[in-house]
């Protein structure tokens, strides 16, 4: 590799990068906003490091979340003249470490891990003489993932996730740990182990064995870690034994983009960085070069409303490129019209010169795809879902790549690389013409057609590439799952799209149901539809349009509206859109309302931060979900102690006498009077009555099981 000057790699830094990649060592948390060049900002930190010779490349481990980020870091690393750096996801890395020591800990080779839950899964619930639908089965499979990132046993999972307020469908809490617990002893009989073991027992192994933790600490003294918001709590803990109580650590993330909660990420762990490290280097990067100031506009808004940005501890993010169209707010009538209205909007951009692999079509759940596809087919504009198997691991990318090494010998080294490699695609299924219409057949086609064009770049960057060349190109990219660009419009989930950008981005379904969904009801689930709306909005370079329709089939009446988090754009988006009550709609009780004679209700706001409260618990509290509690614990504490012997002694419920959201508002509010008593939201007279004498001894201070005594007396 060449060597880079040290002062070379800083000049090609804007100020706040160059504040990151100048001080290599010791703990730095850095907060970088979307599009803000964070990925460069940590690699010239490493590559500075190693040229000025503040560490050794082989003594860093950077960790990524995809095996791409993990790619693209080594990429950048290799141009900076910096070869040995481990770059690796959480997985990869500690996959490695339980191979190498496995021998050593425990003796004989690693188990071998499972390419996919569901079907243990199926085998648990069998033994359980439980039957389910496939559907049901993965929703199983991903709550058994997000109990063991949180360090979760069957034992102490129903506590942690009433706590949570997670419902699995079709199981209550207890059926399920019976599952968790049935599903670890079918892997164990299978002598397999699942993605989350590979942490878990790599954290074992670190814990247990001090020799082992010793080598390994010695072999990686320096470590980085991007998008450090979606860590979750067993990630964490693996970190923490790695650094062995060290604080030679990067991280870099955006509290703006944590979207990942439901899977056990959280951005506490990035929020609390300076307290775990309190001499850490705090930067944030805000510059944005990837989106014009209209893209931004909309993104900055989106996040400054309330409850955005100032709760989410990001910063408003200063475009540095040059003003480009207006962003579009478009409204349908029905599903199928705005699928047909994108497509033709799709048509008018690859007509100004969008490349089809620069447009992404965006939505909030998968089942909207099959609506654009069969919109983009009619029009015979060439697409790829994005978020479903992984390219390499797709059956007829699988049979091509076998058909290519049988081919290698073959090669007679005057047919050009791209006619023989879609030659032998033709075996594979591929035609030179797509086929119409949406689904698998079409999908299939558009992974072969992408192999076929990879040929292409393959010629164009080595004249002299053979088939070999092909197949070894082919298998590079398969380590690194590094999948080709296919020359087509993207169709991608709101989550499948963190991470990637486009010139050209249509955010679709953006009504209030999808957007944010109707399963998120709590303050802080809302909160986190409003990010997934403005990682949507970021994932935009230059046009940006957003489109809802007012009815799901057409024919029927419109009663949905435009979401509540593009409100300030109502005035573009249709008449009557903001109330969602236009002129034929209806209320809950079926009765036709005009716009003229409603009158808007007053909005409950948060006693903490003034931000709207959505909840019923949210308005018991009069605080949001967001906010920290403002109770007194070992007060609160005490009312529950009261609650639960009040309770017992009717043989009632707890939430009989007051619910958790009851219990945190006298908590915080300490009612004093009979009418701040009953002020509170949920508490009347008779409750008044009942519980007001008890409640008001707990708050002075008298011991909760001696009131609670008197009470049952």
């Amino acid at each position: 590799m060449h060597s880079v000057d040290p002062d070379d790699i800083l000049a090609r830094l804007d100020p706040e990068q160059r504040e990151v990649a100048a001080h290599p060592t010791g703990p730095m948390v850095v907060i970088a906003g979307a599009g803000t060049g964070k990925t460069r900002a940590i690699t010239h930190r490493i590559a500075y490091g190693v040229s000025s010779g503040a560490y050794a490349a082989p003594r860093v481990l950077a960790l990524t979340f995809t095996a791409r980020a993990a790619g693209e870091m080594r990429t950048r690393l290799r141009e900076l003249g910096v070869a040995g750096v481990q770059a690796r996801t959480f997985h990869a890395a500690a996959l490695r470490q339980l191979h190498y020591f496995w021998p050593h800990a425990v003796g004989g080779g690693a188990p071998e891990v499972l390419a996919q839950k569901v079907p243990v899964v199926a085998e648990a619930a069998s033994r359980l003489r439980m039957r389910f639908q496939g559907s049901e089965l993965r929703d199983f499979a991903a709550e058994i993932e997000w109990a063991k990132v949180g360090m979760l046993t069957p034992e102490t999972y129903p506590a942690a996730a009433t706590r949570a307020a997670r419902t699995p469908p079709g199981l209550d809490l207890t059926a399920m740990a019976r599952l968790m617990s049935a599903y670890e002893d079918a892997k164990a009989d299978r002598g397999v182990i699942d993605f989350e073991d590979v942490l878990l027992l790599t954290v074992g192994i670190l814990r247990d064995r001090p020799d082992i933790a010793a080598t390994i600490r010695e072999q990686y003294r320096h470590f980085v870690v991007d998008e450090y918001q979606d860590v979750n709590t067993l990630q964490q803990r693996l970190l923490d034994l790695w650094l062995g109580g060290r604080d030679e650590i990067c991280v870099v993330g955006d509290p703006a983009q944590t979207i990942y909660s439901f899977t056990g990420a959280s951005a506490v762990h990035l929020q609390s960085f300076t307290k775990a490290h309190p001499t850490a280097r705090q930067v944030s990067l805000v510059r944005n070069y990837r989106s014009t100031p209209q893209v931004l506009g909309t993104a900055n808004t989106i996040a400054s409303m309330p409850g955005g940005a100032r709760r989410w501890g990001g910063a408003a993010l200063v475009a540095q490129n040059a003003p480009g169209p207006a962003a579009r707010c478009v409204h349908y009538a029905d599903d199928v019209a705005e699928a047909v209205g994108i497509a033709g909007i799709v048509e008018e951009l690859l007509a100004g010169g969008t490349a089809a692999s620069q447009i992404a079509i965006l939505f909030r759940i998968n089942a909207q795809s099959e609506a654009f596809e069969t919109a983009l087919a009619e029009r015979g504009i060439s697409y790829l879902v994005r978020g479903g198997e992984r390219f390499f691991s797709r059956r007829e990318v699988k049979e091509a790549i076998v058909l290519f090494r049988g081919g290698v010998r073959a090669d007679d080294g005057d047919t050009p690389l791209p006619d023989l490699v879609r030659d032998l695609l033709t075996g594979a299924g591929w035609s030179r013409v797509a086929p119409t219409g949406a689904g698998a057949a079409r999908e299939r086609w558009e992974s072969l057609e992408a192999l076929a064009l990879l040929a292409d770049q393959l010629l164009a960057t080595n004249p002299s590439a053979r088939l070999g060349d092909f197949v070894r190109e082919l298998d590079e990219r398969a380590a690194a799952q590094h999948a080709p660009t296919v020359e087509g419009v993207t169709l991608a989930s709101l989550h499948a799209a963190k991470g990637l950008e486009w010139d050209a981005v249509i955010l679709a379904g953006c009504s209030d149901g999808l957007i944010p969904i109707t399963m998120a009801q709590l303050g802080e689930e809302i909160e986190e539809e409003r990010r997934l709306l403005y990682v949507g909005v970021t994932r935009a370079r230059r046009h940006l349009v957003l489109t809802w329709a007012q009815a799901r089939t057409p024919g029927n009446a419109g009663h949905r509206r435009l979401s509540r988090f593009l409100d300030f754009l109502a005035p573009d988006a249709g008449a009557g859109v903001k109330s969602g009550r236009g002129k034929g709609s209806r209320d809950k009780a079926g009765r036709g309302t005009s716009r003229a004679s409603m009158k808007p209700a007053r909005q409950a706001v948060c006693r903490v931060c003034s931000a709207p409260l959505s909840t019923a618990t949210e308005r018991t509290t009069r605080r949001c979900q967001s906010c920290p509690p403002t109770y007194d614990e070992p007060t609160y504490e005490a009312l529950r102690t009261w609650r639960a012997l009040v309770a017992k002694s009717a043989s009632v419920p707890a939430y009989v006498v007051f619910t958790d959201a009851t219990l945190t508002a006298i908590a915080e509010q300490q009612p004093s009077t009979n009418a701040e008593f009953v002020a509170i939201p949920g508490l009347g007279q008779r409750k008044m009555d009942l519980y007001a004498a008890g409640v008001r001894a707990v708050l002075a201070g008298e011991d909760p099981a001696e009131v609670a005594a008197r009470h049952t007396s």
